[in-house]
C-alpha cells in the first residue's frame, strides 16, 4: 500500500490540476497520459483500484459504482466547473496532507 494518497484525474479534470499537484510533490496520473480518453468507465475503475489511487472526477457514474458497494481507494467528486483550478488543487492538496490512503478507502469526498 502507498504511504501517501495518490490521485488519478479523469478526462474532464483540467490538466493544470495535475501540474499544480505535481509541483507540490503529489503523485498524480491523468486519463490523457494513460491514453484512456473515451474508454469505458470500467477500465478507469480497474486502473484506480489496481493502483490504489483516489479518483478525481465529476462523472456521477463513478458514484454509482460506490453505491453498489464496489471496493475502491476513494473518490474525490466535484461538480463540473463548481471550483476554480486553484480551489481544486488546494482541496486535493489538503486531502493529501491530512489523510492516509486507508482513510479514503471506500469513501467519497464531495469537493
Amino acid at each position: 500500500m502507498a504511504r501517501a494518497i495518490r490521485f488519478h484525474l479523469d478526462e474532464h479534470v483540467d490538466p493544470a490540476v495535475a501540474d499544480g499537484l505535481r509541483r507540490r510533490g503529489v503523485d498524480v496520473s491523468t486519463t490523457a497520459e494513460r491514453n484512456l480518453i473515451g474508454t469505458d468507465d470500467e477500465i478507469h475503475w480497474q486502473l484506480v483500484v489496481s493502483e490504489q489511487r483516489v479518483l478525481v472526477t465529476n462523472d456521477s457514474d463513478f458514484l454509482n459504482f460506490h453505491d453498489q458497494g464496489r471496493p475502491h481507494w476513494g473518490i474525490a467528486y466535484c461538480h463540473q466547473q463548481s471550483r476554480t483550478i486553484g480551489q481544486l488543487i488546494h482541496t486535493l492538496e489538503l486531502i493529501w496532507e491530512v489523510l492516509e490512503p486507508t482513510d479514503m478507502q471506500n469513501r467519497v469526498e464531495f469537493l
